[in-house]
């Protein structure tokens, strides 16, 4: 009798889920809290984006010796550490008596989570065969909004209740139980873990006869090849290769301007909603959760369509993602001052931010080999996450001088900037499609 195949990859997916929510909520209570920081500590903009930038700085910084380390020590090991860390880092925030600490203590969260993301996208690569991994990386990336979703309610009823210190002592918590509960219950390869079956590590192997078969499925979008230049080429295989390919520094500079919007609208938005449309702190709640609801569904749709409707191509979602948030972007010069106009338009904005977010971490898993990986990820990553660094700066240092427009125009130039360059990479693919 042939053994049932288990499905304990997507108890593994549901605790990366879970488990980026909180990070992502560590990052985000931020840009909540900003403008009582703004208050206690008496911060100009450019000063106040600082605040924001440091914890991408750190972040960014750590990201390629993240790879190093999760390379040699196993993501099981490397994610428990770094999720332990980053919410001590979260927790003392809230002890933070002066602007300096405050700055040093961002620092800290960022360091601390670099290993964080890394680890979680090479769970990913690992616990995952090659035709489920855009839908995976879609259901991992949209945890990472759902923090930010959940962040602007739960941080108004804490301000309203006690006060902004207690957002951070209450965000500490959860990752601390759940670093715990990873180590536990993942092992860096499914076929370790007692809770996977055989017949589920050759699924995730990728070697059953079953799933070759459904590999050679007929793909007729010869033109979707055509315009994403896709091409049969060799897996990297080392560090050496990976740091010599222009594909992965091309993927790294687009990631550049999509972390640093999303970073924006994480840590300004609120503020935005405060001082321009002059919104009571219930309303700038519901206003600012709506990107991230958008990017929740954009997140699911993107890998979905990745997976199944693209055969695996992640550059036409890229592509897709780059040129409507350009239009968005630019949009949101004529925002309306309606709260639940503006929060439709800022749905629909998340929403098509969303659909190639993730494509841009799975983009490398098509590119290099499984043990190169994580190094090839934290490259990407590092680009992003120095976008994440340098826009939450670069908006306070425009507010200073100009206004929000021009903050909106930057923005969405910069997403046409990602246009440029993701359409310069290769989509690597077994055997591109040629018209007939």
């Amino acid at each position: 009798m042939k053994e049932k195949k288990s499905g304990y990859r997507w108890v593994v997916m549901a605790l990366l889920f879970i488990l980026y929510t909180v990070a992502n909520a560590d990052r985000a209570n931020i840009g909540f809290a900003l403008p009582y920081l703004r208050k206690e500590f008496a911060m100009s903009n450019t000063e106040a984006g600082a605040i924001i930038s440091l914890f991408f700085a750190g972040y960014a910084l750590m990201q390629i010796p993240s790879g190093f380390l999760v390379k040699k020590f196993g993501m099981r090991t490397m994610f428990s550490v770094g999720m332990l860390f980053t919410s001590l880092f979260t927790g003392m925030i809230g002890m933070a008596n002066s602007a300096f600490t405050l700055k040093a203590l961002r620092i800290g969260v960022g360091v601390a989570e670099a290993p964080v993301a890394i680890a979680c996208t090479t769970a990913i690569n690992n616990w995952f065969p090659a035709k489920e991994k855009g839908t995976a990386s879609g259901i991992f990336l949209a945890g990472s909004k759902v923090g930010p979703l959940i962040v602007p309610p739960l941080c108004a009823w804490i301000i309203s209740v006690w006060g902004w210190r207690e957002i951070f002592y209450a965000f500490m918590v959860p990752g601390l139980l759940l670093s715990i509960v990873w180590y536990l219950m993942v092992t860096n390869k499914p076929a370790d873990s007692r809770f996977v079956s055989a017949a589920e590590a050759e699924y995730i192997a990728d070697t059953s006869v079953a799933q070759k078969e459904e590999k050679k499925r007929e793909y007729k979008l010869w033109w979707v090849d055509k315009l994403v230049r896709a091409q049969k080429v060799n897996l990297l295989t080392n560090s050496s290769q990976v740091f010599k390919c222009w594909d992965i520094y091309g993927a790294a500079i687009g990631y550049f301007f999509m972390v640093g919007i999303v970073s924006v609208l994480m840590s300004w938005l609120p503020t935005y909603l405060v001082t321009v449309k002059q919104f009571a702190i219930m309303k700038t709640a519901f206003v600012s959760s709506a990107p991230f609801a958008g990017t929740v569904a954009g997140n699911f749709v993107g890998g979905w369509v990745s997976d199944n409707i693209l055969n695996k191509r992640r550059k036409p979602m890229m592509m897709v993602t780059a040129l409507s948030t350009t239009i968005m972007m630019y949009s949101l010069i004529n925002a309306p001052a309606d709260a639940t106009l503006l929060a439709i338009l800022l749905f629909a904005t998340g929403f098509l931010l969303a659909l190639g977010y993730s494509a841009f971490m799975a983009y490398p898993m098509g590119r290099v080999n499984k043990e190169s990986y994580p190094v090839a990820f934290s490259i990407v990553n590092t680009g992003g996450q120095l976008g994440g660094a340098g826009a939450p700066l670069f908006v306070g240092m425009i507010l200073d001088k100009f206004n929000w427009d021009a903050v909106f125009l930057a923005l969405a130039i910069g997403s046409f900037i990602c246009l440029a360059v993701v359409a310069t990479i290769v989509e690597p693919v077994e055997d591109p499609v040629a018209r007939t």
